[in-house]
């Protein structure tokens, strides 16, 4: 929701328009001469394009036939249009009473090279309320001029193939990035590196599609040369091979794009609301000797070394004749379950003062934690585990040096942390593990092949990859039926980028055979 003034901006904007569209046609005429009352009916839009708030400099942008009616009346640009991206220092006014509201710079964006390909100008104004208000009730008076809707202009962008889908959420990505590693996966899949890969998957798709089509239609006729089904079962092994170690990428892209899910697990008082706050450097959780203090989720959002992460507090795991705490348990439980990572804290103090019983007894802890279908019986999960020992600073030197030991021996350890929430020591060592922890379920967003982001890409490379099952099946058997699972194949990519078509596929039919030669 925005702030009240802003809704006031916009409602301004929004009544200017709706008044002035009932305006005699003689009135535009008169203050912006030779600009055509039927332009009124033209799709032009506006809105205010930067950041709201008080700020030093606001841009407004319009784009549509009627913007350059905007840039004559507002900006006082003479009939002919000045030079494209080009700042030009005006005073910016209302195109019917002529008064001054800014004094700005103005650019001049001619289609098809704009953002939306079609004319588009921006104002460059001062970003006080009034400015802008003043601004946006002027460009609704404007004939042609409505108020844009939420994502209009890159929707526009889209239907003028300046963007593919892929390319218009890697901007959404962008726009919301919070961290480093988020704004780096967005960057590259908006300059269309993921989009370029689909888009190749796409054009071979198209030639395994037209050989098969052409070879249905004139085989018989002998004008199809013999082996072209055998590249078409080639091309169509190595596609799945390709999109099959695509898909296998362990939901690196969505997590990057999401936040990796990290839950703080284990019994009650061994310190995991204080994990959560030092974490947080601020007191989130309350935190008292009370066993079973936290009974609901406590959720945090943190950036850890430039990687986004959803960090959770959880109630201690323990049996309890509280409906309440049994609640939480329950709710500690699931989570545990959906975690990309889990660190389960344990306290020192209960620890055997023998290494050997300690680590047994850390073993039957990590187990009692883990929800059945994660727990090993020798090896457990180091990329989705750690194991965070706290309080320290209770266990004497001599003793924290067998325990670190008899661990580093045992196999099948997840990686183990010693902290305490207290003192502070061992917590810059235990943010290193945990950074390399979200970096490995992450991955490099700016090495190897561009990963999957959304949820639906998944969705529709699955469904792409069983239509090319359906050709395989069918190949010997019906011909017709192999052909159709090829193009639903096509069908499912093409919704990934929001681009295919049937004349491409003859395109290729025409120039990739000689029919009738």
């Amino acid at each position: 929701m925005l702030p009240s003034i802003y809704r006031g901006i916009w409602g301004a904007a929004v009544h200017t328009l709706r008044t002035s569209r009932g305006t005699p046609p003689c009135r535009f005429l008169s203050t912006c001469e030779g600009v055509p009352f039927g332009l009124a009916d033209a799709e032009s839009i506006f809105a205010l394009s930067s950041g709201h708030g008080r700020c030093g400099v606001a841009v407004v942008r319009a784009s549509g036939p009627a913007s350059a009616t905007a840039l004559r009346c507002m900006a006082g640009v003479s009939r002919s249009p000045p030079p494209p991206r080009t700042a030009l220092l005006r005073s910016i006014r209302d195109p019917i009473s002529k008064e001054v509201l800014d004094r700005g710079l103005v650019f001049w964006f001619p289609g098809p090279h704009s953002f939306t390909g079609e004319d588009s100008v921006e104002f460059h104004i001062h970003g006080g309320p009034a400015v802008i208000t003043a601004v946006l009730q002027a460009l609704g008076s404007v004939p042609g001029m409505r108020p844009a809707e939420a994502g209009e202009f890159t929707r526009r962008a889209f239907q003028a193939g300046k963007l593919d889908l892929t390319e218009v959420e890697g901007l959404g990505d962008l726009i919301h990035a919070e961290t480093e590693a988020q704004r780096r996966q967005a960057l590259r899949q908006m300059s269309g590196e993921l989009g370029h890969l689909y888009q190749d998957w796409t054009h071979r798709l198209k030639r395994c599609l037209a050989h098969v089509e052409a070879f249905i239609d004139f085989s018989e006729d002998e004008l199809i040369e013999d082996g072209v089904l055998n590249q078409v079962d080639r091309w169509v092994c190595d596609l799945q091979a390709e999109m099959e170690r695509h898909l296998k990428d362990e939901r690196r892209g969505e997590r990057l794009r999401s936040g990796v899910q990290v839950v703080i697990a284990g019994a009650t008082n061994a310190g995991k609301s204080s994990l959560l706050n030092t974490l947080c450097q601020r007191p989130a959780a309350i935190v008292s000797p009370i066993a079973g203090t936290t009974r609901d989720i406590v959720e945090t959002a943190l950036d850890i070394g430039g990687f986004p992460v959803l960090l959770s507090d959880t109630a201690g795991l323990r049996e309890s004749p509280d409906l309440v705490e049994r609640e939480g348990v329950r709710r500690a439980r699931e989570r545990v379950e959906q975690a990309d990572l889990t660190l389960v804290v344990a306290d020192c103090a209960d620890l055997p003062s023998d290494a050997q019983q300690a680590a047994a007894f850390l073993q039957e802890h990590l187990r009692s934690v883990l929800p059945p279908q994660e727990q090993p019986e020798t090896v457990f999960p180091a990329d989705r585990l750690l194991l965070v020992l706290n309080k320290m600073d209770l266990l004497p030197e001599e003793q924290r040096l067998e325990l670190d030991g008899e661990l580093r021996r045992v196999s099948g350890f997840p990686p183990v942390c010693l902290i305490s929430c207290h003192t502070k020591e061992g917590v810059h060592d235990f943010l290193t593990v945990l950074h390399s922890s979200v970096k490995t379920l992450c991955g490099d967003p700016l090495s190897g092949a561009p990963t999957l982001t959304q949820a639906r890409h998944r969705a529709h490379l699955q469904q792409c990859f069983s239509a090319m099952a359906q050709y395989q099946r069918y190949r010997d058997l019906d011909l017709a039926l192999a052909a159709e699972g090829v193009r639903l194949a096509l069908t499912s990519l093409g919704r990934i980028t929001g681009r295919v078509g049937a004349e491409e596929i003859l395109d290729i039919i025409f120039k990739d055979f000689c029919i009738g030669k």
